[in-house]
């Protein structure tokens, strides 16, 4: 079908959530994409940062053919190989607790709050300005974005909302809260890094009164920023982490991580998942895990982060680049719409990227890319130089 028919059911019969742009994918390989006419597209974007490990990784490929041949689901009221192997490989890369498997990013970010929740009940959840955690509602109660929240009032109470700075962490957080809930690195609002000082002052202020610290690496993990984990980089280890995204190599799964102290806080009973953990996703997921965990690729994504960012700040109407290994963003000069320019990109240069606010694109390509694919992309973005 053609981009014009698609439109055409999408008016009819779609619910309008979604701002599309006027391109249809039909193949991937890669940090490569072919739409319905044939034309290659540099992949700059990798479904928001879920092809880690690129489109169509033959691993991937082969143990999804195989698992789905043989069993597909049966719920987790039985046991099924794949999530359990997957839940001990989680623990083991990260903080060697215990896993809760779902199936998205705001799931694990519910379930996420649930343990905080139920190792205290009734207390606190401290989240930052500019972060992003979901648009469920638990975690959209944990994005403090007007724009996201306002429409769906009145939400869930108990979420304090602070600064990004240590001190304003360090004040809020008392004996009357479950958890600090924060991304390492915000994404959805444009890559900020959080400071190593904030860190260590959630870290210290959760160790003082017993709150949990969660780190959301739903985007950081999987090694978009060099390690494994993004805590890696950091003097801080959270006592739980949520991940997603990338975990399924191309489908959908999150995960609930803990540390020790946590990892027996949730009861049988008191959360759950029809779907979650089913084995052709966990097979998927396994079989990324193991490919993000390669320290060869690791090194790779730090020296490739470096050279992406050395172009960048080339570009003439680029103000500022942020970021770490392959998750990147830059701000374009304020008289220059970025929801325009990165139009442009996809529409005239076949380079795939997108804004995530009126002057910051976002730059997150598969981990597999090459130099010549990196210094293409630079090459196609000078190219639309306003």
């Amino acid at each position: 079908m053609s981009v014009a028919e698609l439109q055409g059911l999408e008016r009819e019969y779609a619910i309008p959530t979604y701002v599309r742009n006027p391109v249809q994918f039909v193949r991937g390989s890669g940090a490569r994409l072919w739409d319905a006419d044939g034309n290659e597209y540099l992949d700059f974007l990798a479904g928001i940062s879920v092809l880690n490990v690129g489109h169509c990784h033959p691993r991937v490929v082969e143990a999804v053919r195989d698992q789905v041949g043989r069993l597909s689901h049966v719920s987790n009221l039985y046991y099924t190989e794949p999530a359990m192997k997957l839940s001990a490989a989680l623990s083991e890369s990260s903080l060697g607790g215990k896993v809760f498997l779902c199936n998205s990013g705001a799931e694990a970010n519910e379930a996420a709050i649930k343990l905080a929740r139920r190792a205290r009940p009734g207390g606190n959840i401290v989240v930052l300005e500019g972060a992003f955690h979901g648009r469920t509602y638990g975690a959209l109660s944990a994005t403090p974005q007007e724009t996201k929240q306002a429409p769906f009032a009145p939400l869930v109470p108990g979420f304090v909302v602070v600064p990004r700075d240590p001190g304003a962490v360090s004040d809020a957080v008392d004996s009357g809260t479950a958890a600090v809930l924060l991304e390492p690195i915000q994404g959805e609002t444009g890559i900020h890094v959080l400071s190593d000082e904030l860190l260590v002052a959630a870290r210290e202020a959760c160790d003082r009164t017993g709150a949990a610290l969660i780190f959301d690496e739903i985007q950081t993990g999987m090694g978009r920023t060099g390690t494994l984990w993004a805590y890696e980089q950091t003097e801080v280890v959270p006592d739980a982490m949520t991940s997603a995204k990338a975990l399924g190599g191309g489908l959908p799964i999150g995960a609930l991580i803990t540390g020790p102290r946590l990892a027996d806080a949730l009861h049988p009973g008191d959360h759950g998942s029809t779907f979650a953990g089913g084995p052709v996703v966990a097979s998927a997921a396994l079989v990324a895990l193991e490919l993000c965990s390669d320290e060869a690729l690791l090194a790779r994504v730090r020296v490739a982060g470096s050279r992406l960012a050395a172009g960048l700040a080339r570009l003439p109407y680029v103000t500022v680049v942020r970021g770490r290994g392959l998750m990147l963003a830059i701000d374009v000069d304020p008289e220059i719409d970025a929801a325009s320019l990165a139009r442009r990109a996809l529409l005239e240069q076949r380079l795939v990227v997108n804004a995530t606010g009126p002057a910051t694109i976002r730059l997150e390509p598969p981990l597999i890319v090459s130099d010549d694919e990196l210094d293409e992309a630079v090459a196609r973005l000078v190219a639309i130089a306003p």
